[in-house]
């Protein structure tokens, strides 16, 4: 299977996406080919050298991930390493909306993550949008926006909970409502309340709310605290100062405020009715549904 890079630099890089897609070949596709790294890194753009940064610590991180999961399901994975990811690797999402950077993470710095973690065994491919894709399918901007979508101020645990649950990846963290705090930590609890328990209740789940944002306004009737862009700022910063990041607890993020508590209950609750007259694919009387990954 293709191999971690031979070469690695200091820090990380932009890659654009005319670039990354002429290392997107069949061989590596199929997990045959390693990405020629030298020949790689000459055609990335430089940014400015920072200790948040440092590609030892990522790639470090991405090592421990594999070989934690290494007997298990890979899919199992996402849930220990998104949070931890998002916490080493400190962005803005002004940052994190570049694509060029999940380009250069993917084929720069773990390509064999990337095949490792998203290889069908079924198609005997991955499919290439996870090494150049959108953020809700490249496979480290998907980990990276559902920490940064379903942490709940500090507590990373929502992260872990949604991560669980491959729906919560592949069909809602591409919804525009979750981007309201109070909604994506109302569909947590509901996972957590084990109301929903598959990726198809899930993805049921998903739809319904989605739905009916188009008639009712979440944050009308469930408002949030207003975000401290200052608190992620001070964050970042305590990563320019090189604070490590230990991988086995739990990381603490940003310590902006809490989403409101009283909003997050009244949204479970009416997610939980809306849930109930969902239709699932697959459920009927006499039909327990098994999880996909």
């Amino acid at each position: 299977m293709t191999e971690k890079p031979d070469h690695l630099p200091e820090y990380l890089a932009r890659l654009a996406d005319e670039e990354a897609a002429r290392f997107i070949t069949d061989g590596l596709l199929s997990g045959k080919d390693n990405v020629p790294a030298i020949a790689l890194n000459q055609a990335t753009i430089p940014l400015p050298e920072s200790a948040r940064r440092r590609l030892t610590a990522i790639r470090d991180l991405i090592d421990d991930a594999m070989y934690t999961y290494r007997d298990g399901r890979p899919t199992q994975a996402d849930a220990w390493l998104a949070p931890r990811l998002h916490a080493i690797l400190r962005l803005t999402r002004a940052e994190a909306a570049d694509s060029a950077l999940w380009n250069y993470l993917a084929l720069g710095v773990a390509p064999d993550f990337v095949v490792w973690r998203h290889f069908s065994d079924k198609k005997k491919v991955v499919n290439p949008l996870y090494f150049k894709g959108p953020y809700h399918k490249q496979a480290f901007a998907r980990l990276w926006w559902s920490a940064e979508l379903f942490r709940n101020g500090p507590d990373y645990e929502p992260v872990v909970i949604a991560c669980g649950n491959q729906d919560m990846l592949n069909t809602v963290l591409r919804l525009e409502v979750i981007d309201h705090r109070p909604t994506a930590q109302a569909l947590v609890r509901l996972l957590k309340r084990e109301v929903v328990r598959t990726g198809r209740d899930a993805n049921a789940l998903g739809k319904a709310v989605n739905s009916a944002a188009a008639t009712l306004m979440y944050d009308v009737i469930a408002p949030d605290v207003e975000r401290d862009a200052g608190a992620v700022q001070r964050w970042i910063d305590e990563a320019e100062e090189g604070l490590a990041v230990h991988h086995r607890p739990l990381p603490v993020g940003p310590a902006d405020e809490p989403a409101r508590e009283d909003s997050a209950e009244r949204l479970t609750v009416h997610f939980a009715e809306l849930f109930a007259d969902a239709p699932v694919r697959g459920k009927s009387e006499s039909e327990e549904v098994v999880d996909e990954d």
